[in-house]
């Protein structure tokens, strides 16, 4: 009887450890997901994912798990802690990059003042609809089982008990954030090229016609042009999205070129 509780006892801390261990990483990667960690979801649905999350993950990884020593538990915790905030911090950058496109693309056609108030992070009304609908489209697209996938993956490269290098992780920032302003940079491209064709013909118009207020003309032109442009490349921009964000997903140390 007394081995069989003192079994069941080692067995209990075994897998609380692991639990643990798990959930430090799961944890904070959840709270910079986009959908998952967003600002306005409770702090308890949170907690709630974490958990569900470390309940998938756990028993996959185990084998990956070594014994923690007791004394080792604080270096451990640190360690897996920075590697979820890493993870997530890498992900989210998607999500900062649509906004950054949103902005430039509602700069370019006098949209920036449109339900700029309308999200928690006040963002002009373009920002706002492709971060919209980027993160429906992230969701529909098993977002979830694609996250548990990359935590499981992310044990390969960021084992346990050994800390990344400095220089590493700064590289690996920089890459990170070379690629998400590349990417709002795509994204906005097509209204950066309306706007400047906009303001060249607006040029050639007022220097024809100096007596004309171009101004007054040319600002409902530019509006209806910019959101019937984002008509027609919300999608395409949307599916160029969705397949990076899956290619950092399946790989999230991959360098960009």
């Amino acid at each position: 009887m007394n081995e069989s509780l003192l079994e069941m006892v080692s067995s209990f801390d075994i897998h609380f450890s692991l639990g643990f261990i798990v959930f430090l990483r799961v944890a904070a990667l959840t709270a910079l997901l986009p959908a998952f960690g967003e600002r306005s979801v409770s702090v308890r649905i949170k907690l709630v994912l974490a958990l569900a999350f470390t309940i998938i993950v756990a028993p996959t990884v185990e084998s990956r798990i070594p014994q923690i020593e007791f004394f080792h538990l604080p270096t451990v915790a640190l360690s897996e802690t920075l590697y979820g905030f890493l993870l997530g911090i890498g992900v989210r950058l998607f999500i900062l990059s649509l906004q950054t496109a949103g902005t430039i693309a509602a700069q370019s056609t006098s949209l920036s003042q449109i339900l700029g108030g309308a999200s928690i992070e006040p963002v002009p009304a373009i920002g706002f609809i492709l971060v919209i609908s980027a993160i429906c489209l992230a969701v529909t697209a098993k977002l979830h089982v694609k996250v548990a996938e990359l935590i499981i993956l992310s044990y390969d490269f960021f084992p346990i008990e050994v800390f990344a290098s400095g220089s590493g992780v700064a590289e690996w920032g920089l890459n990170q954030t070379r690629r998400a302003f590349s990417l709002a940079f795509t994204l906005s491209a097509p209204f950066l090229i309306l706007s400047v064709l906009y303001n060249l013909a607006l040029g050639a118009i007022n220097k024809a016609m100096p007596q004309l207020m171009v101004a007054f003309v040319g600002a409902p032109v530019i509006t209806m042009g910019g959101l019937f442009l984002l008509c027609l490349t919300a999608p395409i921009m949307l599916a160029v999205w969705i397949d990076i964000l899956n290619s950092y997903l399946h790989n999230p140390m991959l360098k960009t070129p």
